[in-house]
C-alpha cells in the first residue's frame, strides 16, 4: 500500500516540479518582470534603503499585526530553512556547478513574483474576528478577483494545511534531531542505542516550546522570528565567508564553473551530468524551493504587517528573495565548491552532509557544533514561519474558532518528526507544497493589472 502511494506521489511530483509548472513560474516572473520594467532590478537600491532602513528603525505595531521587520523576519523564517543548506547541495550534486547560474535566474525573476505576492497581500488583506490582519493568496484570491474564482482560494488553503505538517514542521524536526545527532556521536556523548529515547524527548521539547511561541499569537511569533532570523542568518553567513576568504584562490575557478557549467555541464562533472537541461531544471526547481517565489506562503506573513503602504511592503519581498537565494544559497554554494569536499555528482542522496563536510574540510571537526546550531536554528524557524502559514490557512477554512486546535496539533507533530522515517511524508508535502503555487500564480496573473497599477500610483508620489 505504501509503496503504491510512494509511486503515485512520485509521478504527480515529477510533474508539478517539472517543465510546465517552471514554465508557468518563470513565466509569470518574466511577465510581472517587463509589464513593471524590471522594478526588481531598476529599484533595488530603493527596495535596499526601505527595507534595511527600516530594519533599524524601533517601531511598536498596532494590535493584531507586525513591524514591517517582524513581517519580514517572519517570512523569511518560513523561506531561510534546511532548504538552503541541503536542497542547494542537492541542485549541484544532480545538476553540477552550472545549477547555481539558473538558481540565480530564477531568484532575479522569483524577486519581481514576490514583491507583486506581498503588495496584493497587503492591499487585499482584512481584520478577522480577533481583529488581527489576515491575508495571502486565499485574501486575495476572495477579495480582488470575482466568486467564480473563490474556489482557487479553498484549494491554496486546503494544499496548505496539508503542506504545512511536512514540509514545515515534521520534515524540520528530523533535521534537527539529526543534526544534534551528529554532533553527540561524535563527541561520544551518547551511543546508537539511546537515540530512540532522546529523540522521543526532544521531539516532546521542540513541542512543548512551538505551543507556547504559536498560541502566544501573532505578535510573539514576530517578536521570537526577529532575534532569531538575524542571529543564525549572520552565524551562517560568517562562517560561509569565512570558508570563501581562507579559499580565496579558487573563487575565480568556481565562478568560471559557474558560468561555463550553466550551459555545458559534462565540463565540470566528468561526463557524469551532461544534460543542460539537467543543469537548468535542477537549478530554477531548487531556487523556486527555496524562496518560495510564485508558492504564495510568504505573502501571508507580510500581510500582517503594521503597515499603511502595500508597495512599501511589497519591497521587502524583494530583499527576502534576495536574502535567502543571492546571498545564503550562494554562500552555500560557494561553501561547497571552494572548500575542496568531493562532489558526488550524479547522485540524489545528497543533502546538508555534503555543506557541513566543507566547513569541516576547512575548520576542523569542532565546526560542526556551530553547523549543527545553525541548522537547528534554520529548521526551528521554518516550523515558527510555517505554523503561522497553516493557521491562516485552516482558520480561513474553518474560522478563528479552530486556530487554537489547529496549533496544539501542529505542535504535537513535532514528537513524530523526531521519531518516525519521513521519506514519504517529505515526499506527499513537498507535492502540495507545488499544488499551491497553482491557484497562487493564476490569481497573481489576473491581478497583475492591480500591481502595475499600485506601482505607478506609488511612485508618482
Amino acid at each position: 500500500m505504501l509503496k503504491t502511494i510512494e509511486s503515485i506521489n512520485s509521478v504527480v511530483n515529477n510533474f508539478i516540479w517539472g517543465v510546465p509548472a517552471m514554465i508557468c513560474i518563470l513565466g509569470v516572473g518574466l511577465y510581472l518582470t517587463l509589464r513593471t520594467k524590471f522594478i526588481q532590478i531598476r529599484k533595488f537600491p530603493y527596495a535596499m534603503k526601505e527595507t534595511l532602513g527600516r530594519i533599524f528603525k524601533k517601531k511598536e505595531a498596532s494590535d493584531g499585526s507586525l513591524t514591517p521587520f517582524q513581517a519580514v523576519c517572519t517570512a523569511l523564517a518560513g523561506t531561510v530553512g534546511t532548504g538552503n543548506i541541503a536542497g542547494v547541495a542537492g541542485a549541484i550534486a544532480i545538476g553540477g556547478p552550472g545549477a547555481v547560474f539558473w538558481m540565480w535566474i530564477s531568484a532575479i525573476l522569483g524577486m519581481c513574483t514576490k514583491f507583486a505576492e506581498v503588495t496584493l497581500a497587503v492591499h487585499f488583506r482584512e481584520r478577522n474576528a480577533n481583529g488581527d490582519y489576515v491575508g495571502g493568496p486565499m485574501y486575495y484570491i476572495k477579495n480582488g478577483l470575482s466568486k467564480n474564482w473563490r474556489f482557487l482560494a479553498v484549494l491554496f488553503s486546503v494544499f496548505g494545511v496539508l503542506a504545512v505538517f511536512g514540509t514545515g514542521n515534521a520534515t524540520q524536526v528530523n533535521t534537527i534531531a539529526s543534526s544534534i545527532d551528529t554532533v553527540l556521536l561524535n563527541y561520544n556523548l551518547i551511543n546508537g542505542s539511546q537515540l530512540k529515547v532522546f529523540h522521543l524527548i526532544l521531539g516532546i521539547v521542540i513541542a512543548i516550546l512551538l505551543a507556547l511561541i504559536l498560541l502566544g499569537g501573532v505578535k510573539r511569533i514576530g517578536t521570537v522570528t526577529e532575534k532569531l532570523v538575524p542571529v543564525m542568518a549572520v552565524l551562517y553567513i560568517i562562517l560561509a565567508l569565512g570558508v570563501v576568504i581562507i579559499n580565496y584562490n579558487r573563487v575565480p575557478a568556481v565562478f568560471r564553473m559557474i558560468f561555463e557549467g550553466a550551459f555545458h555541464p559534462a565540463s565540470f562533472t566528468g561526463g557524469v551530468i551532461g544534460s543542460f537541461f539537467i543543469s537548468m531544471k535542477k537549478g530554477i526547481s531548487r531556487g523556486i524551493f527555496s524562496n518560495e517565489a510564485g508558492l504564495g506562503t510568504g505573502s501571508i506573513a507580510h500581510a500582517c504587517a503594521d503597515t499603511s503602504d502595500p508597495v512599501k511592503q511589497g519591497m521587502f519581498g524583494i530583499f527576502e528573495v534576495f536574502t535567502d537565494t543571492i546571498v545564503i544559497c550562494t554562500l552555500t554554494a560557494l561553501v561547497i565548491l571552494c572548500s575542496g569536499v568531493s562532489v558526488p555528482y550524479g547522485s540524489d542522496a545528497v543533502g546538508a552532509d555534503l555543506t557541513i563536510s566543507g566547513f569541516i574540510i576547512t575548520y576542523g571537526g569542532w565546526v560542526s557544533i556551530l553547523t549543527a546550531i545553525a541548522m537547528c536554528c534554520f529548521a526551528f524557524s521554518t516550523i515558527i514561519g510555517w505554523g503561522l502559514y497553516g493557521s491562516r490557512c485552516i482558520e480561513f477554512l474553518g474560522g478563528v474558532k479552530v486556530i487554537r486546535p489547529f496549533m496544539v496539533v501542529y505542535s504535537l507533530i513535532a514528537i513524530i518528526g523526531a521519531t518516525v522515517d519521513l521519506d514519504l511524508i517529505w515526499g506527499i508535502a513537498d507535492t502540495f507544497n507545488g499544488l499551491m503555487a497553482i491557484p497562487n500564480l493564476i490569481a497573481v496573473f489576473l491581478l497583475s493589472g492591480t500591481v502595475f497599477g499600485l506601482v505607478k500610483e506609488y511612485f508618482k508620489k
